[in-house]
Parts: C-alpha cells; structure tokens; sequence
C-alpha cells in the first residue's frame, strides 16, 4: 500500500489519495501552488453498495488568476480525466441525486481521514471495499 510520494514513485502504483500527494509533491517541488480536493462517489453502481472520497488536486494559475482541479489517478477505457485550461475533465461526474458530492474546498493539506487508512491498511481489496472514508 502507498501512501507517500516516494512510495509511489518506488513502487509505481497507488490508488487516487496516493497519487494525489505524489502530484502535490511535483508541482509544489517547481512551485507551483497546488491543494487537495474531494468528490464523495458511490464504490460501486448503487448507492446500497456505499460510497468513498475519491482525491483530485488543484492548481493555481497564477498567468490565469484562477484554480484548475485536475485528476493524478490516471486514464484508462472510459475515463478520460486529461488537463485543460478550458474545461474541467476529471475522472468521475458528481450525480448529486444519489447523494454524490462534489466538495469545492481546496486544501492545503490532504484529508488525515485518507492518510490514516491508507497507512493502517495492507489489503488494498479490504480496504478499497470497507474502510475507506465516505465524507470529509
């Protein structure tokens, strides 16, 4: 289980609270302001099967005036959660009718929620389906 940048680095592999701080860690390292945001999205296709935090960053544009969020967990077949000065594209849609939330705080630092169960977790299917935080 990773949970730091260095970690995710060595072992290439995290899920989105891990590569959220590995990004934070990069852009910050050149500067570049950068906080931690929040989507509270359904684990699976219905609400019954629960829901988690799932962790995007935020960087400020200082050549912009503004705050871009964008999304480290990467793409794959269906998600395409690429950069754009133009239009937010993350990885997920918020469909606040089944109790998704889109938080609009940008933190500095990332939610001690996330940090501790990915610390006290070594089976990431266990944790992924049970343990991980639902709100802020």
């Amino acid at each position: 289980m990773t949970c730091n940048a260095s970690d995710v680095l060595s072992y290439k592999e995290g899920i989105c609270y891990a590569k959220s701080n590995l990004l934070a860690a990069l852009l910050r390292s050149q500067q570049i302001p950068t906080g931690f945001c929040y989507q509270r999205l359904m684990l699976f296709d219905t609400p019954e099967k629960g829901y988690s935090l799932h962790a995007l960053n935020a960087v400020y544009l200082k050549s912009l005036n503004k705050w871009i969020r964008l999304d480290a967990r990467g793409n794959k077949a269906g998600v395409e959660a690429q950069f754009s000065l133009d239009k937010e594209k993350l990885a997920f849609t918020v469909n606040e009718t089944l109790d998704e939330k889109d938080y609009p705080v940008i933190y500095v630092n990332p939610n001690p929620k996330t940090i501790k169960v990915l610390k006290e977790h070594s089976d990431v299917l266990e944790m992924y389906k049970h343990k991980l935080p639902e709100r802020i």
